[in-house]
């Protein structure tokens, strides 16, 4: 990237990590922390456009859950809010909510009968996949400039940053 600085679109410019601090602060990481904002204020109002499209009744928080389920099959309520970042009282009335919509069902832990799995719905698995399918083609447009290893490295990158909790 170098030393040349471009704009971002958002009235500041990406810098590499040899700039001076400002404030104590590596400008490196000033400029990360802005891009972090605004990609998270745009996840935060896609997450509930694409929640709304799953089901009109459907919280924005609730579409990443639905994810996770379809990712892993089944997960215990427990394992879903370890994963998410909530508490359990929280997971518990999302779950709830996605029941009543018809989008999940628990079922018996074959593992532990004492335990339930959290599982989508047939009607649930499909509701998701034609709105993420529909996300993926955004995306595939969005980045048909960009070269294949750029994706893959961004996609690395993110799986990273992601790895830590404390975001």
């Amino acid at each position: 990237m170098g030393a040349d600085a471009y704009d971002n679109g958002i009235g500041g410019a990406h810098r590499d990590g040899a700039d001076v601090p400002r404030n104590g602060m590596d400008l490196a990481f000033l400029d990360l922390e802005r891009e972090l904002t605004v990609l998270l204020r745009r996840a935060r109002a896609k997450s509930g456009e694409m929640a709304r499209a799953v089901h009109p009744d459907l919280e924005s928080a609730a579409y990443g859950l639905l994810a996770r389920l379809e990712e892993s099959g089944g997960l215990r309520a427990t394992e879903l809010a370890a994963y998410i970042g909530v508490g359990k009282a929280t997971m518990s009335r999302q779950l709830r909510a996605l029941e009543q919509l018809g989008l999940v069902a628990r079922e018996p832990d074959p593992a532990d009968g004492r335990a339930w799995l959290v599982r989508l719905t047939e009607e649930g698995r499909q509701r998701f996949r034609r709105v993420r399918d529909a996300r993926r083609e955004r995306y595939v447009r969005r980045l048909s400039g960009w070269d294949r290893a750029e994706v893959a490295e961004l996609a690395r990158l993110l799986h990273q940053l992601n790895q830590g909790n404390d975001i």
